[in-house]
């Protein structure tokens, strides 16, 4: 008797609650409803954006200090990765043009534009000549700061030995007028270095033969100065860009870095190997 009694109650307990429990349910049915086509998509605005840094590395073959910046950029890369980029730009007076040398004619061109007087030095978002004791310094300032520009970029090597270069990008809180450059960069490239005087390694004299350049600049895809560029608030800018490998390059060691700036400096940049 006492087990048919705990029985009944059982079952007028849930005549009691499961009513109500239907109810509760009704709303999350309601929430499941179909959402039209155009409700789907919805464009959502990025609040902020994480600055990536572009280095430029002015330096040269014959420069005795260019190995220690390239110990200081080590070091950067090491500390915060991908969202330090640098490319060693070769040129100026202590560059090599030519058979054997690394310097381009458009290296050249853009040491003389900025008037530099030294190397190795850098331009740290292009915010002025900065020595290469100061780059981890002047490199933190930048990475603190927001940016106001995200970009994507994808860069592929064709069966015809073309590079299809894709690039996106997009103003946050206001529009963007500058100009987008896009650069190819060669690591990996052994060719002789004027090392420092307190270089121990192999050497002959101070020059070591066998030195390995990374991040080297090759070449320039859209113009020495890139393309004028303008940028809307939830509008994506795509480009398309062709380049062909030059036959001094090893196409396993390139890739590509395309940047926005302005009279202001660099706004953002990103770097993208060369998939094949």
């Amino acid at each position: 008797m006492k087990r048919y009694s705990y029985i009944n109650k059982v079952r007028e307990w849930v005549k009691g609650v499961l009513p109500f429990g239907i109810l509760c349910l009704i709303p999350l049915c309601c929430s499941c409803s179909h959402i039209a086509d155009d409700e789907q998509l919805i464009y959502v605005k990025p609040e902020t954006a994480k600055r990536t840094v572009l280095l430029e590395d002015f330096t040269g073959q014959k420069c005795v200090n260019c190995p220690k910046g390239t110990e200081v950029i080590e070091q950067l890369q090491e500390a915060y990765g991908d969202r330090v980029i640098a490319v060693g730009i070769h040129g100026g007076p202590l560059g090599v043009l030519g058979k054997g040398g690394l310097a381009t004619t458009i290296g050249n061109e853009y040491y003389d534009h900025w008037k530099l007087e030294y190397q190795p030095v850098g331009l740290v978002n292009r915010h002025g000549a900065v020595n290469y004791p100061d780059w981890i310094t002047k490199v933190k300032e930048e990475l603190a700061r927001e940016s106001a520009v995200k970009m994507d970029l994808s860069a592929t090597l064709s069966p015809t030995g073309e590079i299809q270069i894709y690039v996106e990008a997009e103003a946050i809180n206001a529009t963007y007028q500058g100009h987008l450059q896009v650069w190819v960069l060669e690591d990996n490239i052994v060719a002789t270095q004027y090392m420092p005087s307190d270089w121990t390694g192999d050497w002959t004299g101070n020059i070591n033969k066998n030195y390995v350049h990374n991040h080297v600049f090759r070449a320039a895809v859209n113009d020495t100065w890139g393309e004028d560029i303008t940028l809307t608030t939830g509008e994506i800018h795509t480009q398309n860009l062709t380049q062909t490998v030059s036959a001094d390059w090893n196409a396993q060691h390139l890739s590509i870095v395309a940047f926005v700036y302005n009279d202001n400096g660099v706004e953002q940049a990103i770097k993208a190997n060369v998939t094949q």
